[in-house]
């Protein structure tokens, strides 16, 4: 099967091996998102900003892969303070109510930059 590369134009994605999201088959995953935006954090010391945010940018490349919210089967959800849960999960729900994807959130220790409070990763399947 042919594998499709989805680049988000970050210039540590070529030092660290990575793509935005790789597309093989009807198989879409998406790499671990995070709310930066030109460089900065958007959103700091806001979970429910962020994950908007995170989930606008994994839409985006979703439709550039050909595919759309509506396919996606999984989320994984990394948030550093667990207690936030509901303001991360409501953001999370405008975008996946109808969707209802398998989900996982999980407390991480700490993120790449201490402003960040949510990473999210996805898979979708479109045929």
């Amino acid at each position: 099967m042919p594998r499709q590369l989805f680049s988000s134009g970050a210039p540590w994605e070529s030092t660290v091996g990575y793509s935005r999201a790789v597309k093989v088959g009807p198989i879409i995953e998406v790499a671990g998102t995070t709310a930066v935006e030109n460089g900065e954090v958007v959103g700091p010391d806001d979970a429910y900003t962020q994950t908007v945010c995170i989930l606008q940018k994994i839409e985006r490349v979703l439709q550039e892969a050909g595919a759309s919210l509506a396919q996606v089967t999984r989320t994984r959800l990394f948030v550093t303070d667990i207690s936030r849960w509901e303001e991360i999960g409501r953001a999370h729900g405008e975008f996946f109510k109808d969707i209802r994807p398998v989900t996982t959130m999980v407390e991480v220790k700490a993120l790449i930059d201490p402003k960040l409070l949510v990473e999210i990763e996805a898979t979708a399947y479109c045929e």
